[in-house]
């Protein structure tokens, strides 16, 4: 059964999708106001899927119960990763990757979004993903289980474009962790699209602008 989700449709019978997965402790409709700031008018009709994580204690948080897809032990966010969480949220994001397929999206027109731990998500979903994919956008985020990535790579998206964007300030992801993300990336072979901002940990109206002139180039 895929998570629930939030869903906008920018005009009838989409062929492209944008599944969105939101940060720690938030939920499907964090992202919701970007649609109008971020489509262009041009695009042809697009499908924005907003699912909502399941709800976990979170160690870094007391063991509150929030809405996480993985665990976080500490202040330093890539160390003693949950391994196990980062694989059950991948399994769950391609539920919803196989329920746009269904819904008549070809997998070359699905573009896999996230934020902070969304966004981890995101790249460590996208780059494992069998069929080929349109693109990754991971913003303020990191690549996760870095040191096995290569290993799980697959071959259809080995190629995959990736746009990073990150602050300059960020307290939560601090950019040096997504800019050793970035080499890593790079060093496997991606092509990828990196901005900074002078930002905390969040988005900003110039990361938008740079993130719909990505987009529009990839949605035609």
């Amino acid at each position: 059964m895929p998570l629930p989700t939030v869903e906008i449709e920018t005009a009838p019978e989409p062929k492209h999708a944008v599944i969105w997965l939101h940060g720690l402790g938030a939920d499907g409709h964090d992202f919701e106001p970007i649609v109008p700031e971020l489509v262009d008018r041009s695009w042809p009709a697009l499908r924005f899927v907003f699912p909502h994580a399941p709800v976990r204690p979170v160690t870094v948080n007391g063991g509150m119960p929030m809405r996480a897809w993985y665990d976080i032990s500490g202040m330093e966010i890539a160390q003693k990763q949950d391994e196990a969480g980062m694989r059950a949220s991948i399994a769950q994001l391609e539920e919803l990757i196989a329920r746009e397929q269904a819904r008549d999206i070809a997998a070359e027109n699905i573009i896999l979004a996230g934020f902070s731990q969304g966004g981890a998500i995101a790249i460590a979903g996208g780059v494992r993903h069998a069929t080929k994919l349109g693109g990754i956008v991971a913003l303020s985020t990191y690549l996760p289980m870095a040191e096995k990535t290569d290993a799980e790579v697959a071959p259809a998206n080995r190629a995959i474009p990736v746009f990073m964007g990150h602050g300059t300030v960020d307290p939560i992801v601090p950019m040096r962790l997504g800019e050793m993300s970035r080499d890593a990336l790079q060093r496997l072979g991606y092509t990828v699209e990196w901005h900074s901002y002078p930002m905390a940990h969040q988005v900003c109206a110039e990361e938008i602008a740079d993130l719909r002139r990505w987009l529009g180039a990839r949605l035609r």
